[in-house]
């Protein structure tokens, strides 16, 4: 995926500001694909120039004029054309892994403590997923198509969460032993 379908894909339910759309990485869309407010922006100004989004000013009184973005047809004819393309399997960068590799060339607590870190950050994503998953995916079956497909995407990072925290807590026993 790139950043141009990330954002075409956050303009299919509704126009958005250039600072909503950042927060819609924050909170939703950056649990999959991770983008600065700068490279956003960028993003914008050349989905705009390709003519994928259209750009109304907004006038406000007291406060500089903003700008709402929204998806024009060729911008949905991208987006449809990229999500009926092939799906490449992407592999992983994971400093943790190649750390790995060094055992027995680094105190052990070293590598317990890194360990213990990311097992706690997965804890506390996979109570993020979950909490969101209660509160607005409760009944999947009566979702939408389109809010189908969020909910599964919700629910490949849960069961991402949980297979990497049963990694962490098998590695932390062995470790251990």
């Amino acid at each position: 995926m790139s950043l141009p379908h990330a954002i075409l894909t956050a303009l299919i339910e509704a126009d958005l500001t250039g600072y909503a759309l950042a927060k819609q990485f924050d909170v939703s869309l950056g649990f999959f694909w991770q983008a600065s407010h700068q490279q956003i922006y960028r993003e914008l100004k050349r989905l705009h120039t390709q003519g994928q989004i259209a750009v109304q000013e907004v006038s406000q009184m007291g406060r500089p004029d903003k700008r709402v973005y929204s998806l024009t047809d060729t911008g949905r004819q991208a987006l449809e054309d990229w999500v009926q393309a092939p799906t490449p399997r992407r592999n992983s960068k994971d400093e943790l892994f190649i750390k790995l590799y060094n055992m027995g060339t680094v105190p052990l607590e070293s590598m317990l403590r890194a360990i213990a870190e990311r097992r706690q950050q997965h804890v506390s994503r996979l109570a993020l997923y979950r909490k969101i998953e209660h509160r607005s995916y409760a009944n999947p079956q009566t979702l939408s198509a389109h809010k189908k497909g969020v909910y599964l995407s919700l629910l490949a990072g849960i069961r991402q969460e949980e297979a990497a925290l049963t990694w962490c807590e098998e590695a932390l026993i062995l470790l251990r032993a």
